[in-house]
């Protein structure tokens, strides 16, 4: 989760008194209450006494000599351990990849951490350590160090995998929710909600027609052409749990703007749709693994646009709002009637162990 390691912890929310029960409603997270005990308990515990604290972010930035690096840490325990675009393996290269580069890094090396239960088949977690040496190999990192630790039968379901990541961000790169400003466009990189419907149609049975595999990939190379905007790219934020509205909703809060989406541009393929329609399910809070928002000055969106839909990995990227003064710390969707709407930060995970 840019300034310095203490930003990661920096959100709004004061966390309810019962601990207990935060816990059980924010172990998914993308939440008001996954944001609470961070500000209440882990950031009050970690922060330095009296340190600057940045706007929440996905990778820490720590100056090193002359040089700036991006931190990140991720616990991946996606349930089921394979489905249908990926796995745990892939997931956790990707989801490390992607928390570094949406802080302008160019990702370079992960650590792996595997908490494996008794009697996990070793079949099993040959493929997936297979699927994380691919995703490394796809994504231009390396997985240079690692650890195994070992659990009683029953109180480990299967395996939970630890990744962190580091990366160089270059010079002149400033990717943070602090710079997003009124005036600012908002781009998204393609079509939302596949990968929470992926891992609900074999988590419940569901089969969906047309049915879309997991969105799941890396974004690092999309992002090294957006850094060609300079310091006309303001901010980056992946849409992984809570979707689009925990994001958008997360960046106005810290950086105290307002938002205005245009329903109709926001992409969301039928077969995801549908399948929203049919769970009861808003795609705008729905989890993805190879998405990400944008925050580009107005007179920059037709450039960082033709950057994203040219990447193999943003062909459908499309602009889908503005930033605006009013109403700071709101995010609002218009319908093409001039109706709006509010969108809010999930109260819970609507679907835990999605990554």
């Amino acid at each position: 989760m840019p300034h310095d390691p203490p930003s990661e912890f920096r959100l709004s929310c004061p966390v309810p008194l019962d601990l207990h029960t935060t816990v059980q409603m924010a172990h998914g997270g993308g939440g008001r209450a996954m944001r609470g005990l961070i500000e209440g308990l882990f950031l009050p515990a970690f922060a330095p006494p009296g340190g600057p604290r940045g706007p929440a972010h996905d990778s820490a930035i720590i100056p090193v000599g002359g040089a700036r690096l991006a931190f990140t840490t991720d616990t991946f325990v996606v349930s089921p351990l394979f489905f249908p675009g990926g796995d745990i393996g892939k997931l956790a290269v990707f989801g490390t990849v992607n928390d570094l580069a949406m802080a302008g890094a160019r990702p370079q090396w992960l650590s792996a951490g595997f908490v494996l239960e008794e009697g996990f088949a070793l079949e099993t977690l040959g493929r997936i350590v297979a699927s994380m040496r691919a995703a490394a190999d796809e994504a231009g990192v390396q997985i240079v160090t690692g650890d195994t630790k070992v659990v009683d039968r029953g109180k480990g379901d299967g395996v939970f995998l630890n990744t962190a990541g580091l990366g160089v961000v270059p010079a002149g790169i400033e990717v943070t929710p602090a710079r997003v400003a009124p005036g600012d466009v908002i781009l998204v990189s393609g079509d939302l909600g596949r990968h929470g419907i992926a891992i609900l149609s074999v988590r419940e049975g569901l089969a969906f027609d047309g049915a879309l595999p997991s969105d799941c990939a890396p974004l690092g190379a999309l992002v090294e052409a957006l850094v060609a905007l300079g310091a006309g790219l303001h901010c980056l934020r992946d849409l992984t749990r809570g979707g689009l509205a925990a994001a958008l909703n997360e960046i106005a809060a810290d950086a105290q703007v307002g938002m205005e989406l245009d329903e109709s541009a926001i992409p969301v393929a039928p077969p995801v749709a549908g399948a929203c329609e049919l769970l009861g399910l808003d795609p705008l809070y729905v989890a993805n693994e190879g998405r990400l928002v944008a925050f580009v000055p107005g007179r920059l969106a037709d450039r960082a646009l033709a950057i994203m839909r040219a990447h193999p990995a943003a062909p459908d990227a499309a602009t889908i709002g503005r930033v605006t003064a009013e109403h700071p710390g709101l995010v609002e969707v218009r319908n093409p009637l001039g109706g709006g709407r509010i969108v809010d930060l999930p109260a819970g995970e609507p679907m835990p162990r999605i990554c």
